[in-house]
C-alpha cells in the first residue's frame, strides 16, 4: 500500500484512539454525562474497537460502533446527547460508510447513522428535536468528505494502472521491435549472403569449364570467389550474432537496395515535398553488402522521419567516406521531433540495432541551430581486412 493511502488510514486511527480517550474522560468527569463511569469506559473502548476493525470488516465495523451508540442511549438514555465521543463516533462512521462508495452499503451505513442520531434525539428527555437538523446534515457532510476521498482514491488507483498497464505495453511493444527489426536484419544478411554464394557457385562453375582449356583465364573467376567469399564470411559472422530464426520464405537471391541507389531515393523525398541536398565528401567505393544495405536504410529511415514530423523544411544528407570509417548524417531545419512521442520511436530503435551489429555508433536528437539530426558512423574493418 502507498504511503498516500496509509496517511488518511492511520489519521482516522488516530481520531478513533482520540475518541475513546475523550469518552473515558468524559464519563469520569462530566456530570452531564450520566451514566456508570465504568460502563461508558467500557462502550467508548467497544465503539472504538469497532471502528478499528473497518480494514477487516470494513461495513460491519463501522455500523457495530454506531449501534453501541444506540445500545448506550437505551441502557443510559442521558448519556449521548453531551457526549462528544459519541458525536465523533458517528461522524467517523459516516465517513467510513462514505468511502465504501455510492452503493448499497454506503448508502446503508448513512441511513443507520441517521436512524441511530434520531433513536438518541428521541430517547433523551432533555433532548432537542431541533437537534436532528444540525447533526444528521453534519454527518451527510462527513458521508460526503469519505466519499470524495474513495473517488479520488480510485481515479487515482485507475490512473496508476493505466500508467503502469501503458509502460509494459511500450516495453512489449519497444522490445517486438527490437525482435522485428533483428528479424529483418536477419533475413536480409541471408538475402546478401545467397546473393553471395550464388555468384562463388556460377564463378566456380565457369573456372570449372576453363581450367583444362584456358587455365589463365580461369585465375580471374577463381579470384571473383575469393573476394566473395570474403565478403560472404563477415556478413556470416555478423548473422550469426543476430540469433533470429530467418522468416520462412524463400530467400532472394537479388541484393537488397544500397548506397548506389542514393540518389533515386534522394530524387523519390523530393518528389514527396520535402528539399533535400545530398553531399558526399570522400572518395566512394564499394562497400561490403552488409554495411552498402544498413547505410542505405539508416539515410532511409532519416528522410522518412524527417518527411513525416519535420513540416515545412529542407533535409540533407551527407555521406563521408573515411579510411575505417563511414559516417552518416540526415539533418532537417523543422520543427524538430521526439522520436519516442510522435511516432518514429521504433524505426529509431531499428537503426541503433543496425548500427550496434556493425558495432558503430548512433547519435540522434535537435540539432543545435534548430531541426533535427541523425548521425552514424560504421566502421569498415571488413575493407581493411582486404
Amino acid at each position: 500500500m502507498r504511503l498516500r493511502h496509509l496517511v488518511p488510514e492511520y489519521g482516522i486511527d488516530v481520531l478513533v484512539v482520540a475518541m475513546v480517550v475523550i469518552g473515558i474522560v468524559e464519563a469520569w468527569v462530566l456530570d452531564e454525562v450520566h451514566g456508570s463511569p465504568l460502563g461508558l469506559s467500557v462502550f467508548a473502548v467497544l465503539a472504538g474497537g469497532a471502528l478499528l476493525a473497518r480494514r477487516r470488516f470494513p461495513v460491519a465495523g463501522p455500523a457495530a460502533a454506531v449501534l453501541v451508540i444506540g445500545l448506550q442511549a437505551v441502557i443510559w438514555n442521558h448519556s449521548v446527547g453531551y457526549s462528544f465521543a459519541t458525536f465523533l463516533v458517528a461522524l467517523i462512521a459516516a465517513a467510513l460508510f462514505g468511502m465504501i462508495g455510492a452503493n448499497w452499503r454506503g448508502f446503508g451505513g448513512f441511513v443507520l447513522v441517521a436512524l441511530v442520531i434520531e433513536l438518541v434525539v428521541w430517547l433523551d428527555p432533555e433532548g432537542d428535536p431541533g437537534d436532528l437538523f444540525f447533526v444528521v446534515p453534519l454527518a451527510g457532510f462527513a458521508w460526503l468528505v469519505g466519499f470524495a476521498f474513495h473517488e479520488r482514491t480510485r481515479r487515482t488507483t485507475e490512473l496508476e494502472e493505466r500508467a503502469e498497464r501503458l509502460e509494459r505495453e511500450r516495453e512489449t511493444e519497444a522490445r517486438a521491435a527490437v525482435a522485428e527489426e533483428r528479424a529483418r536484419i536477419a533475413r536480409e544478411m541471408h538475402d546478401v549472403v545467397a546473393h553471395s554464394l550464388s555468384v562463388m557457385v556460377v564463378q566456380a562453375e565457369a573456372a570449372e569449364a576453363m581450367i583444362d582449356t584456358d587455365p589463365q583465364r580461369a585465375r580471374r573467376p577463381l579470384s571473383a570467389v575469393q573476394q566473395t567469399g570474403r565478403s560472404a564470411l563477415g556478413e556470416l559472422r555478423r548473422m550469426l550474432g543476430v540469433l533470429r530464426e530467418m522468416a520462412e520464405e524463400g530467400p532472394a537471391l537479388a541484393p537488397q537496395p544500397g548506397l548506389a541507389g542514393l540518389d533515386a531515393l534522394v530524387e523519390q523525398v523530393r518528389e514527396a515535398g520535402l528539399p533535400v541536398t545530398l553531399r558526399v565528401e570522400g572518395e566512394p567505393r564499394p562497400l561490403p553488402p552488409g554495411i552498402d544495405l544498413s547505410a542505405y536504410r539508416i539515410v532511409q529511415e532519416g528522410l522518412t522521419n524527417a518527411l513525416k514530423h519535420a513540416g515545412p523544411a529542407r533535409a540533407e544528407v551527407v555521406l563521408s567516406y573515411g579510411d575505417d570509417e563511414l559516417a552518416l548524417r540526415v539533418s532537417d531545419d523543422g520543427r524538430g521531433h521526439d522520436p519516442d512521442t510522435d511516432g518514429a520511436g521504433h524505426g529509431l530503435v531499428g537503426m541503433r540495432e543496425r548500427v550496434a551489429l556493425y558495432g558503430g555508433t548512433l547519435d540522434a536528437g535537435p540539432a543545435p541551430g534548430g531541426g533535427y539530426a541523425l548521425a552514424a558512423r560504421l566502421p569498415l574493418e571488413v575493407l581493411a581486412a582486404r
